[in-house]
């Protein structure tokens, strides 16, 4: 029987490239994103690699749409194996000028939309006896950088988060795991050097190397296959065991 991953953030970026990997593996997916043109970014990964799949705009922001997200790929599928909490948004300012919406719509989007499709999906998985839930966390979940209170609140309570839920699925054979990327070069952090470059009167190589990689020892982008081969492990049957985990992929960062 093939599986089935639900993929939140997956027309574009980093949830792009690991619906292309779940894909190639053989698994429906239910790809979810804001791309005005998701559904036909769904159908063109579909057919390449000849899975099913389906596309859902279901706003994050909201419990309830994201509890019709999980029972929307639940009926379309009939069954749902694989959970990759992957959406994100991002935005930096120094605490006193932080508008409170965007704390509260980071922390609901990159932390919280996490919790509600985790607990959705919890019956499906307990039924079924098998589940995989896969948090895209950040270096940002185990270290912090100036001006980014929002984000690095929500990226470690992720962390905390997937923690509990390894506890309280190990009986059910439900796991429960974070990546936690470094810097991956997509159309987002290329938007981030070029707003940067302006910002700072640097040329975009000077902010990748003297802003963006400062911090890690490998002085790269973290290629995003590293991230998608890694997703792809702890989903797999035999991972049983990997649960609870955080797998930091930082080129070192978190090394000093």
């Amino acid at each position: 029987m093939n599986k089935t991953v639900l993929i939140t953030g997956s027309t574009s970026g980093i949830g792009l490239g690991i619906a292309n990997q779940f894909a190639k593996e053989g698994y429906a997916i239910m790809f979810h994103g804001l791309e005005k043109n998701g559904a036909e970014i769904a159908k063109e990964v579909g057919e390449r690699y000849k899975v099913k799949v389906a596309f859902s705009n279901a706003n994050l922001l909201q419990a309830e749409a994201i509890e019709g997200l999980v029972e929307e790929t639940i009926k379309t599928f009939g069954a749902l194996h694989v959970l990759v909490n992957n959406a994100g948004i991002q935005f930096v300012s120094p605490i006193e000028d932080f508008p409170n919406k965007k704390y509260e719509n980071i922390i609901a989007i990159n932390m919280n939309a996490v919790f509600y499709a985790s607990k959705a999906v919890w019956k499906q998985m307990k039924k079924q006896k098998f589940g995989r839930i896969i948090n895209v966390s950040s270096v940002h979940g185990i270290r912090a950088s100036e001006f980014k209170s929002a984000y690095v609140t929500a990226k470690h309570g992720v962390i905390g988060m997937t923690k509990v839920l390894a506890l309280e699925g190990a009986a059910f054979n439900i796991t429960c795991n974070a990546i936690c990327p470094g810097y991956v070069k997509t159309p987002l952090v290329i938007g981030q050097i070029k707003d940067q470059a302006k910002a700072h009167h640097m040329t975009e190589e000077e902010v990748v190397e003297k802003v963006m990689l400062k911090k890690q020892a490998v002085k790269q982008f973290v290629p995003l296959e590293a991230i998608t081969d890694m997703a792809i492990l702890l989903a797999k049957d035999s991972s049983t065991t990997i649960t609870g985990s955080s797998f930091v992929l930082d080129g070192g960062w978190s090394a000093q």
